[in-house]
C-alpha cells in the first residue's frame, strides 16, 4: 500500500512537470499590469506603486526572509497529496467533529459549534480538488473527491445516530439559522476559498486555516442534513443540503481562481471545472437571492411590526413584550407575538383591533398569533406581616410548623 502511494505521488509530480515551466513562473501583478494594458493606464499606476513601497520598506532593509514566497510546486503537491488521503486520521477527526457539531447543535452551544469546525480536516481534499482542477490531475482529483465524500456521508451518519438517539423533536436557532442560506453564504464561501488556498501556498500564513475552517462552516451543515433526516423534515434537509453545496461550490471555484492566479496551473487546464463550478454557483444563486430577497423583507417588515405595534397601539405599549416574530408565507404575513401582562388586561376585542390596524397599515393579509404569560404582581410593605399575624393566627396542628 505504501508503495502504491508513493508512486502515485512520483506520478502527480511527474505528470504536472510536464506543463510548460512558463505556466508556473510567478509574475507580480504589476507586470501582468503592464503587459495586458496600455501604457496611458499602467504608467501611473506602476509609479504610484513604486513610492508607496518605497515608503512601505524604508525601514525594513534588504532582508530576504522577510519576504513571503509561495511554496514551490513540487512542495504543495505533495501537502495537498498528503490532505488528500483518506487516513485513519483523516477519519478519526472527521467523525469526533461530526460528533462535536451534533452535540453542539443539538444544545444550541455556538462555541461547541466552532470547535468542530476547527477539528473537522474537510478543508483538505477540498483544497485538492481546487488544485487537481487547476493543473487537470486526475488522479489528485479522484482521491480528493473520494475523501470528500467519505467524510460527507460519516458525519451525516454520525448527525443522524445521534439526534436518533437523543429522540430530537424540537428545533434551537442553531439549527434553523442553517436551513435558510442566502447570497450572504456564497459570499462567505468564496472569500474563505480563495483565503484557504493561498494560506495553503505560502507557509507564513499558515495560522489562517483555522480561521477559514470556521467562517465557511462546513461540517455543521452535514450535521443538520443527519438531524433533518432523523426527524425526518424536508425543509431541515433540503436547506441545509443547499447551504453545504454553497459552501462547497463556492470554495473550489475561489480556489481553482486563486491557483490558477499565483500560476501553479493554467487556465486552459481549468476551465472545464471553472465551467461547471460557475453553472453550478449560477443555478444555487438563484434560490439563494430569493432567500436574501425574503430576509431583507422580513427584516423590514418585523421592525415595522414592532414599531407599530410598541408605538402606536394603546393594547400592547405598556406591556412587556418578550418575543415578536415575523415570517413570511407568499405575501401573507405571520406575526407571533409574546406578550407578559396581568391577567384579564387584554381581551378578544383588543387583539382583533390590533390585527385590523396592521392589516390597514401594511396593506397586507396577517396571520396575527399572541401568546399572553399571566403577570400577577404581589407588594408587602414593611411590618405587614406582623398586623396580619396579630388579627389572624392560622390554625396549626400539635408538633407542626407553618409552611412558607
Amino acid at each position: 500500500m505504501t508503495n502504491k502511494r508513493a508512486s502515485d505521488t512520483n506520478t502527480s509530480e511527474k505528470k504536472v512537470s510536464k506543463l510548460p515551466s512558463s505556466t508556473f513562473r510567478r509574475r507580480s501583478p504589476l507586470v501582468l499590469l503592464r503587459h495586458y494594458s496600455p501604457e496611458v493606464i499602467h504608467s501611473p499606476i506602476v509609479r504610484f506603486c513604486r513610492r508607496i513601497s518605497a515608503i512601505w520598506n524604508v525601514n525594513s532593509g534588504d532582508w530576504q526572509w522577510l519576504q513571503g514566497r509561495p511554496l514551490s510546486l513540487k512542495a504543495l503537491n505533495r501537502n495537498l497529496w498528503r490532505s488528500a488521503e483518506p487516513s485513519s486520521n483523516y477519519i478519526t477527526l472527521v467523525f469526533l467533529s461530526g460528533v462535536i457539531s451534533t452535540m453542539g447543535l443539538l444544545a444550541g452551544s455556538t462555541a461547541t459549534i466552532i470547535g468542530a469546525m476547527i477539528v473537522a480536516p474537510l478543508m483538505g481534499p477540498i483544497t485538492g480538488i481546487a488544485f487537481a482542477l487547476s493543473v487537470g490531475n486526475r488522479r489528485l482529483l479522484k482521491r480528493s473527491g473520494m475523501s470528500l465524500l467519505v467524510g460527507c456521508l460519516l458525519t451525516v451518519v454520525t448527525a443522524y445516530v445521534s439526534a436518533r438517539t437523543f429522540d430530537l423533536n424540537s428545533l434551537n436557532p442553531e439549527i434553523t439559522s442553517r436551513i435558510k442560506p442566502t447570497l450572504i453564504d456564497l459570499v462567505i464561501a468564496l472569500a474563505a476559498g480563495a483565503a484557504g488556498a493561498f494560506a495553503k501556498t505560502r507557509r507564513g500564513v499558515a495560522d489562517a486555516l483555522p480561521g477559514v475552517a470556521i467562517a465557511v462552516a462546513l461540517v455543521p451543515p452535514l450535521s443538520v442534513i443527519g438531524i433533518g433526516l432523523a426527524l425526518p423534515s424536508d425543509s431541515v434537509t433540503i436547506g441545509s443540503t443547499v447551504l453545504f453545496a454553497t459552501n462547497l461550490v463556492g470554495i473550489i471555484f475561489s480556489g481553482v481562481l486563486v491557483f490558477v492566479w499565483q500560476e501553479y496551473g493554467s487556465l486552459s487546464r481549468a476551465k472545464g471545472g471553472l465551467l461547471i463550478a460557475a453553472i453550478t454557483l449560477t443555478v444555487l444563486a438563484i434560490p439563494l437571492g430569493f432567500s436574501l430577497k425574503d430576509l431583507l423583507v422580513e427584516a423590514k417588515t418585523r421592525s415595522l411590526v414592532s414599531n407599530l405595534i410598541r408605538r402606536r397601539t394603546v393594547t400592547f405599549s405598556q406591556t412587556d413584550i418578550r418575543r415578536l416574530q415575523v415570517d413570511t408565507e407568499g405575501r401573507q404575513l405571520v406575526v407571533s407575538l409574546e406578550v407578559a401582562a396581568p391577567s384579564q388586561s387584554i381581551s378578544n376585542r383588543q387583539i382583533d383591533l390590533v390585527h385590523g390596524f396592521l392589516e390597514s397599515q401594511l396593506n397586507r393579509p396577517i396571520n396575527l398569533d399572541v401568546r399572553i404569560i399571566p403577570v400577577d404582581f404581589y407588594q408587602v410593605e414593611p411590618g405587614a406581616s406582623q398586623q396580619d399575624s396579630s388579627e389572624e393566627r392560622p390554625t396549626l396542628e400539635p408538633n407542626t410548623q407553618p409552611l412558607l
